[in-house]
């Protein structure tokens, strides 16, 4: 079911997809259409999301139901962005939903495409006459029984099933030009001729926009990283429907399950190196910045003390450059509008200076080092006091 991580709805469109159902979930082995247009009305109108991310791994399933549900993410794709990530499977109808999202981004072992239509009608007609079983039917309606089990296909119901097989190809081929539009027409999608690509193979031919792993798409989107594994479960539709499906026992679905695990570690491990490097740079900033900042106050405790208006006003002048966020200026004119000490006076306050930040054997004139250093660690305090009371 939908979760959302920091404003983005991630949506899993996972195994064998069915038109109804909208209380399947993944568990039971199959998806509904049903239940993945309920959860995208509902994240296209929560005004926390901010984008969608369908995160697809399925071998597809019924023809019925796929063009809606496409059409409904290309209406909400007008408010939410919606990003399809291929984990590591979207074939047959599943490709279909892929294809309405604004981008489909997929891994370098995602399998994408199969776009076409199977019927499957099974004669079973020899087995039960070998079985000494002879089914009858009785109906009305000459139509009634085409394409029933108990006995082969006549030429004329043949061709009407193919009819209807053709009508849902070219709705899928409509589907997926109207989601991708020039990067993948309805004339290159059946050039395909419902094969599967893996990879930079599928984004050359226009089957997809990026290669990236789910952390970086998810990261892109929400700066937040949940990794995910899923793999694809390949059960196809119920027997007898019309089906957008691929066979799990394809040798692509074998490579995809093969190589799964090792693409999503890989891709955690990338998502960690890459922001430990994020990390690292912006401790270097916040040193850079810290350094600077140091600098910068060193310099105007060093310019107020230094002052010419400073002269007989050292105590004054001192309190002023490590006690306030007073510019040079400011302090300057302060110092300029107050007494001097007397001669007395400024002795014994450079006296006391000098003992108080460490001048050798409390010499007439402080250390200015001393006086710079102590001038930060007490501007660093007062700061600290102002953010207390904020």
């Amino acid at each position: 079911m939908m979760r959302t991580a920091d404003g983005v709805a991630i949506i899993p469109v996972l195994d064998t997809l069915v038109n109804r159902g909208a209380w399947l979930d993944s568990r039971s082995g199959l998806t509904s259409y049903e239940g993945l247009a309920a959860q995208l009305r509902a994240a296209g109108q929560d005004p926390e999301v901010r984008s969608i991310l369908l995160d697809i791994s399925s071998p597809g399933g019924e023809a019925a139901g796929m063009a809606g549900l496409a059409d409904l993410i290309r209406s909400v794709r007008q408010t939410r962005p919606v990003t399809a990530f291929v984990n590591d499977m979207a074939a047959s109808a599943a490709y279909g939903i892929a294809s309405a999202a604004n981008e489909i981004v997929i891994s370098p072992t995602s399998i994408v495409g199969s776009i076409g239509v199977v019927m499957l009608h099974a004669d079973r007609s020899g087995e039960l006459a070998a079985q000494g079983v002879k089914p009858t039917l009785i109906f009305a309606g000459s139509h009634k029984v085409d394409g029933n089990p108990f006995e082969p296909l006549s030429d004329a119901v043949r061709a009407d099933l193919q009819a209807s097989v053709d009508a849902h190809y070219r709705q899928f081929l409509d589907t997926v030009a109207m989601g991708r539009g020039p990067k993948l027409t309805a004339d290159m999608a059946r050039a395909t001729e419902a094969r599967t690509f893996i990879g930079t193979e599928a984004i050359r031919l226009g089957l997809a926009d990026r290669i990236a792993s789910f952390d970086e798409v998810l990261a892109s989107l929400s700066q937040t990283t949940r990794p995910r594994n899923t793999r694809p479960n390949g059960r196809n539709a119920r027997r007898g429907d019309i089906s957008m499906s691929t066979d799990d026992t394809a040798p692509a679905a074998e490579l995809a399950g093969h190589h799964s695990t090792a693409e999503h570690e890989a891709a955690a491990l990338r998502a960690r190196e890459a922001a430990g490097n994020m990390a690292r740079e912006q401790a270097a900033r916040l040193e850079e910045a810290v350094a600077a900042a140091r600098l910068e106050e060193r310099a105007r405790i060093r310019a107020i003390v230094n002052s010419d208006a400073a002269e007989g006003r050292e105590k004054q002048a001192l309190m002023l450059a490590t006690e306030t966020a007073l510019t040079v200026a400011e302090a300057e004119k302060i110092l300029g509008a107050s007494p001097k000490e007397t001669r007395l006076e400024a002795l014994a306050q450079r006296a006391s200076a000098g003992l108080e930040f460490g001048a050798p054997g409390g010499a007439e004139k402080p250390d200015a080092g001393a006086l710079i250093q102590e001038g930060w660690k007490r501007a660093i305090a007062n700061a600290n006091r102002q953010f207390a009371r904020a």
